[in-house]
C-alpha cells in the first residue's frame, strides 16, 4: 500500500512534478497548511510578494517573458480576490498561468464563514477553466490538467481552489501519466484546403498587410512570420501586444496600427485590400469604429481561439490553428504559386505606403519652458539599454511612448497589459520577468501614477535579489486621462493632479526600500543618468524622471472614431486615399 501524504504535500509534490521553478504568493489562514511543505521543497522557490496583486502580476511577467507557466498563490476571501485583476489581466493577454488559492473547510462553504469568497464563481467568466477541489486525492490530478490547459490551445488563466480540509486531509498520491480531457481538444493543425485558398487570395493580392496580434508572440511563430514576410514582401503591421514578433528595423515593418499607432501603419489597414491576420483579434483599439475599419479589405483570420474569429470582422478564410503550425504550411504553398508565375507586383503598395512613412514619421515637440520631454527620455532609454533588454509598462502615456520610441527586435521583450489595461503591472510583471530570466536586462518603464499602485513590490525585489531597474516617467499627473481631459473636457482637469513633483520624494521612497534611486530634470543629464542605472546592477534602481506635464501622445484615433479620422498632431489629419474620391 503506498504512503499517505496530506494533501498540502500532496499540492507540493504535484507543481514538483509540472516543474514549477518559483511561486509568488502570500500565505494566509486557509492556504497555510501548503507552506509547511513548500518550506521542505529542493525546487520549488516561494517568492514572498507584498500584495496578491503583485504575486499575479509576477506570475505574468514570468510566463510572459520565458513562455512558461507563471505560478501565484493566495488565501482565501481577500487573497483569493486580491488576484482577481492579475487573472483578468492574464485571461485577456492570453498568459499562461496557475492561481492556488486556499479555500474555508468544504462543511464551511456557503456559511459566511471567516475570510469565505466564491473565487471560483467569482473568475469564472475570466478564467479557461478552474477548479474547487474538497478531497485531497483530487489535488494531484487537478493541478496536471491546469498546467496543461493553461499551457496549450489559446493559452490563459486556471484557477485551483483548494479546501483547507482537503490541504489537511491524507491519501495516497498518484500523479496521472497523462491528461484526458474529452471536451478540450484544441485545433493545433489547420485545414489544408484552407491554407491553399489563402496562399491563392495572397498571391492575387494588390494591396495586402501582415496584421500581427499577440499570438503570433504566444505561438512562438516569430521565426516563420519574418520568413512569409520576406518571401512575399508584404508590409508588416504589429499591434501593442506584437511588439518584438517582427524586428522593428525591417524595412517591411510599418509600426503598430491602432489608436496611438504610426499613420503609416493605421494608413497601411485603411487602404488594404487584404489582411492576413495572424493572432490578432480585431480589437477596438486597434480597428477605431468597426464599421469603417480597412473597408475595402478581405480577411485572413489565422488563430487557434475559433471563438475570436468571426467575432467582431467576418472573415474572408478563416482558419482556425496554432499560427505557427499554419504559417509552416502557408510558406510552402505561397512558394507553389509563386513557381507557378502567380504574383502581384506590390511596386505601387510600397510607393504609397513608403510615402506615408516618409511624410508622417513618429516624433514629438520639445516642450518651449525647458522642461524634460518623457518621449526623449524613453527614446534614449531605448537607444542606450538596446533591444536584447525585456521591458514592461504599465497602462498610460508613458506605455504608449514605450511602444513607439524603443526599438524591438525580438519576441518576450516587451510585456504589458494590452487588453485590461490595468495601472499597477509594471513593477511586480518585471520582477517575475527578471527572476525567469535573471541574466536579462529588465527595465520597467512606469509612470508616477501606476507605480504608485505597486511600488511596494520594490521591497520583495531587494529581499529577493531581484535587481529591477525602473524608469519613472514623473508628469505629476495621470496622464493619459489629462490628455482626454485637454482635448475633449475642456482643459478642466478634474482629478488627474497627482502632486508627484512635489510627493511622495521618490528618491527617498527608493532608498528606503533598498533601492539606488536618482533624479533626473535637465535633457543634459539623461544618457548619464540612465548609464548610471545600467552600471549598478546589485540593488534595484528607481530612476524618478521629472517630465513635461503636457506632453500628448500623438497619432491618436479618438475613442468612437474611425481611423480615417487619424490625427497626426492636435487638428493635423494626414492624407490618403480614403476611398471617397
Amino acid at each position: 500500500m503506498a504512503e499517505k501524504i496530506s494533501g498540502a504535500e500532496s499540492l507540493i509534490r504535484s507543481l514538483e512534478h509540472s516543474d514549477v521553478e518559483v511561486v509568488f504568493g502570500i500565505p494566509g489562514g486557509a492556504i497555510l497548511p501548503a507552506y509547511d511543505p513548500l518550506m521542505d521543497s529542493k525546487t520549488v522557490r516561494h517568492i514572498l510578494v507584498r500584495h496578491e496583486q503583485g504575486a499575479g502580476h509576477a506570475a505574468e511577467g514570468y510566463a510572459a517573458a520565458t513562455g512558461r507557466v507563471g505560478v501565484c498563490m493566495a488565501t482565501s476571501g481577500p487573497g483569493a480576490t486580491n488576484l482577481v485583476t492579475p487573472i483578468a489581466d492574464a485571461h485577456m493577454d492570453s498568459v499562461p498561468m496557475v492561481a492556488i488559492t486556499g479555500q474555508v473547510s468544504g462543511p464551511s462553504i456557503g456559511t459566511d464563514a471567516f475570510q469565505e469568497a466564491d473565487i471560483r464563481g467569482i473568475t469564472m467568466p475570466i478564467t479557461k477553466h478552474n477548479y474547487l477541489i474538497t478531497r485531497a486525492e483530487d489535488i494531484p490530478g487537478a493541478i496536471r490538467e491546469a498546467f496543461h490547459l493553461a499551457s496549450t490551445g489559446r493559452p490563459g488563466p486556471v484557477l485551483v481552489d483548494i479546501t483547507k480540509d482537503a490541504l489537511q486531509a491524507k491519501s495516497e498520491f498518484h500523479w496521472p501519466a497523462s491528461v484526458d480531457l474529452p471536451g478540450y481538444k484544441p485545433t493545433t493543425k489547420p485545414h489544408g484546403r484552407q491554407i491553399k485558398e489563402a496562399a491563392r487570395m495572397i498571391v492575387e493580392a494588390h494591396r495586402p498587410v501582415l496584421y500581427v496580434g499577440g499570438g503570433v508572440i504566444r505561438a512562438r511563430a516569430s521565426v516563420q512570420l519574418r520568413e512569409l514576410a520576406e518571401l512575399t514582401g508584404i508590409p508588416v503591421v504589429t499591434t501593442l501586444m506584437a511588439r518584438g514578433a517582427f524586428p522593428d528595423s525591417h524595412v517591411q515593418h510599418m509600426g503598430m496600427p491602432g489608436m496611438h499607432g504610426s499613420v503609416g501603419a493605421v494608413g497601411a489597414l485603411q487602404q488594404s485590400d487584404l489582411l492576413i491576420t495572424l493572432g490578432a483579434r480585431f480589437d477596438d483599439r486597434v480597428t477605431g469604429k468597426l464599421d469603417s475599419f480597412a473597408p475595402r479589405a478581405k480577411v485572413i483570420h489565422i488563430d487557434i481561439d475559433p471563438a475570436e474569429i468571426g467575432k467582431n470582422r467576418t472573415a474572408d478564410i478563416p482558419i482556425v490553428s496554432d499560427v505557427r503550425e499554419a504559417l509552416i504550411q502557408l510558406i510552402p504553398a505561397i512558394t507553389a504559386e509563386f513557381d507557378a508565375g502567380r504574383r502581384e507586383d506590390l511596386t505601387g503598395w510600397w510607393r504609397t505606403l513608403n510615402n506615408l512613412r516618409e511624410t508622417y514619421p513618429i516624433g514629438y515637440e520639445v516642450p518651449d519652458d525647458g522642461s524634460l520631454s518623457p518621449q526623449y527620455v524613453i527614446e534614449r532609454l531605448g537607444k542606450i539599454v538596446g533591444p536584447d533588454a525585456i521591458y514592461t509598462a504599465g497602462v498610460g502615456q508613458h506605455q504608449m511612448w514605450a511602444a513607439q520610441f524603443v526599438g524591438y527586435e525580438h519576441p518576450n521583450t516587451w510585456l504589458n497589459s494590452g487588453g485590461l489595461g490595468t495601472m499597477g503591472y509594471a513593477i511586480p510583471a518585471a520582477m517575475g520577468a527578471k527572476v525567469g530570466m535573471p541574466d536579462k536586462t529588465v527595465w520597467a518603464i512606469d509612470g508616477d501614477g501606476c507605480f504608485q499602485m505597486t511600488n511596494q513590490e520594490l521591497a520583495t525585489c531587494t529581499i529577493n535579489n531581484i535587481p529591477i531597474k525602473v524608469a519613472l516617467i514623473n508628469n505629476s499627473s495621470l496622464g493619459m486621462v489629462r490628455q482626454w481631459q485637454s482635448l475633449f473636457y475642456n482643459e478642466r482637469y478634474s482629478n488627474t493632479d497627482l502632486h508627484s513633483h512635489s510627493f511622495p520624494d521618490f528618491v527617498k521612497l527608493a532608498d528606503a526600500y533598498g533601492c539606488l534611486g536618482l533624479r533626473c530634470d535637465d535633457a543634459a543629464n539623461v544618457d548619464q543618468t540612465i548609464e548610471k542605472a545600467m552600471s549598478t546592477n546589485d540593488v534595484p534602481v528607481v530612476v524618478d524622471f521629472r517630465v513635461h506635464r503636457d506632453a500628448m501622445v500623438w497619432p491618436m484615433v479618438a475613442a468612437g472614431t474611425g481611423n480615417d479620422e487619424i490625427q497626426f498632431a492636435r487638428d493635423l489629419a494626414p492624407k490618403w486615399d480614403r476611398g471617397d474620391e
